[in-house]
């Protein structure tokens, strides 16, 4: 899984589902599809949960950031 996506992933799970929705998988590779997907849903959680919280951080950063812009603003206008 070293150079998977997300979008790849999820293109991955889409086509495994619809192989078991249509009935286009043979018992004996259903459980290697069914722990594939296992193991997708695993990879996107996580990618998932560290998006969101680089997101969150760069926010934060941000809102710092422009915080002490505005401060730096109000310092220069009392002068």
């Amino acid at each position: 899984m070293k150079d998977l996506t997300y979008s790849k992933a999820e293109e991955e799970l889409n086509s495994i589902l619809e192989e078991i929705e249509t009935e286009n998988v043979d018992i004996d590779n259903l459980t290697k599809k069914i722990k594939r997907a296992c193991e997708l849903l695993k990879f996107c959680n996580a990618k998932l949960k560290s998006t969101d919280e680089e997101v969150k951080k760069i926010l934060e950063d941000f809102d710092k950031t422009t915080r002490l812009e505005k401060g730096e603003d109000d310092e220069k206008e009392d002068e």
